[in-house]
């Protein structure tokens, strides 16, 4: 069983800064190369690929800026700032992938370089290769420019404020109960190029964030504590996303985020719901029909969905951080794999707004889009990339090739995987009326999940116990078990559109080396009837 909780993204953090020399606020600022120039590079390694023997080649001229902002109850711990420079250069000799990149390079010369190290690599792996590269073909797009629509761009914001915020969400949660707090900002900002013996000359300037706190509660008579992490999803969008406009609000049983995000009214209501957690009644094992919030939801689709349908993993070219899958390709052959009931709609889309992994075109060159993996409960397709297609039958890449510096070849990663919202109107305060004996879960916990991504186990931030369709009060220690066939069949409604949100993983782990990526995950609050609860408590 693979078993990660949310020290798994601290673990990836504390690697991030490590790549990228340390430069201060006002150099992350400063602009990168022309696109002239870009262009101009980008030929050199191009045309030294072509003459030393290479089918195809790209390149990708990468400028990758970080910021992250550390913080404890009335002290910053840190703030780091990060910027990596460096190109990829990636190509095909006689059916075979060369790959090489150089930090720095700002001559055509060392490009040129780089390309010729490609091209030899390819040459050797011609050795041990059985079965040549099947590129699917590609149009070039001529000379392009795409942009995340920010309104305010975080990078430009004074480092001042921001801990000025962070140090006043710490204080609201100490005034209202808790007894420790973490907050931090993450922001990131991938300048990047790319280019192509296809014809394409790409240039796409990406923004993401994540602000974050965990707020803990101590009993001090028994030292037992409880935790509330917050509720905002990492987004890709601008620091408008903290500026929050209270029409862009969604209010329940507790505070929902749509468009933006009030950190400091959800930090007074995690630290109540912290102390509240210490006297919560703790869960009695048994089937529940379960309705699970969007900030819920959106791990259990990555990990049972997500990951299952990269179409590297259902070959076994990947096994690394929980396997392979169990939707292998018989299945999807069969052309009716049933992975979920009929009101299980599932689709990858990497042209969301505001989500974690929305570009204008892949690390190929490849446009992105939407397009449909689970419809009507029925598994129709995968994720997957120029050189994997042709294995489903199709001549078109999906766009799904991403690397997270210049200096790492690019390879298959997940698009934005969402369940899509109910047909017919229907509030979750109208979903919860019908529910006779439930639990309501919101925000994502720890979670387990086998080699198949088959067999799992979610747990949540908060859980309410339903009775006869009304909220019954606060429980903890809840854990629900299934399988991703089981899950997904019990799902029996789900929201309409006017309640459909985003949570998503800011730190996605793939390959060996790893990788780390971005991507998002919608759904409306759904209902799942007849679910296993286990009580995950533990005596002292």
């Amino acid at each position: 069983m693979h078993v990660v909780g949310k020290g798994a993204s601290a673990l990836m953090l504390a690697q991030l800064p490590t790549f990228g020399r340390p430069v201060s606020a006002e150099a992350l600022l400063a602009p990168g190369l022309d696109v002239a120039v870009k262009k101009r590079l980008a030929d050199a390694a191009l045309n030294a690929a072509k003459s030393k023997g290479a089918s195809y080649a790209d390149v990708r001229i990468g400028r990758y800026l970080n910021q992250f902002i550390i913080t404890r109850e009335n002290k910053v711990q840190s703030i780091i700032n990060t910027e990596s420079y460096g190109v990829g250069v990636r190509v095909i000799v006689d059916g075979c992938w060369g790959f090489a990149a150089v930090s720095d390079a700002k001559t055509e010369a060392e490009l040129a370089k780089a390309a010729e190290k490609a091209v030899a690599m390819a040459k050797a792996n011609v050795l041990l290769s059985d079965e040549p590269v099947q590129l699917a073909p590609q149009k070039g797009f001529g000379e392009i420019t795409w942009k995340t629509p920010i309104q305010k761009n975080a990078f430009e914001i004074p480092i001042k404020e921001k801990v000025d915020l962070l140090m006043t969400v710490n204080g609201a949660a100490m005034n209202n109960g808790a007894n420790f707090v973490n907050s931090q900002f993450f922001f990131v900002n991938e300048q990047k190029y790319f280019a192509s013996t296809d014809g394409s000359y790409i240039d796409q300037d990406v923004h993401r964030q994540w602000p974050g706190f965990t707020v803990t509660a101590i009993d001090p008579k028994t030292g037992k504590f409880e935790t509330r992490d917050a509720l905002s999803a990492p987004v890709g969008m601008g620091y408008e996303y903290l500026q929050v406009n209270p029409s862009d609000k969604i209010t329940g049983i507790t505070t929902r985020y749509n468009k933006g995000y009030d950190m400091l009214e959800d930090v007074v209501a995690a630290a109540k719901q912290a102390k509240q957690k210490l006297s919560a009644k703790s869960v009695e094992a048994g089937k529940y029909d379960l309705v699970l919030d969007p900030s819920h939801t959106w791990l259990t689709i990555h990990e049972s969905v997500g990951h299952p349908l990269e179409l590297d993993r259902v070959l076994g070219y990947e096994a690394n951080f929980a396997g392979t899958s169990f939707a292998t390709l018989d299945k999807w052959k069969s052309k009716n794999f049933n992975y979920g009931s009929k009101q299980v709609d599932l689709f990858a889309d990497k042209t969301q707004v505001g989500s974690l992994g929305a570009v204008g075109y892949d690390d190929e060159g490849v446009q992105t889009k939407r397009w449909d993996l689970v419809k009507d409960g029925t598994l129709v397709n995968y994720m997957a990339t120029r050189d994997q297609v042709h294995i489903v039958g199709e001549n078109e890449s999906q766009g799904c090739s991403y690397a997270d510096s210049w200096g790492t070849v690019q390879f298959q990663r997940m698009a934005n995987v969402s369940l899509a919202a109910g047909k017919e109107p229907l509030s979750v305060d109208e979903l919860i009326k019908d529910v006779k004996k439930g639990i309501y879960i919101i925000g994502d916990s720890s979670y387990s999940i086998d080699q198949q991504r088959y067999n799992f186990q979610f747990s949540g931030q908060l859980a309410y116990e339903i009775k006869n369709g009304q909220i019954a009060g606060m429980l903890k220690d809840v854990a629900y078990q299934s399988n991703t066939q089981e899950f997904w069949n019990s799902c029996v409604k789900v929201c309409d559109e006017r309640d459909f949100r985003l949570g998503g993983s800011f730190f996605d782990g793939k390959g060996q080396p790893i990788q780390s990526n971005a991507v998002s995950h919608g759904s409306a609050t759904a209902r799942f009837n007849g679910v296993n609860v286990i009580n995950t408590g533990r005596k002292i």
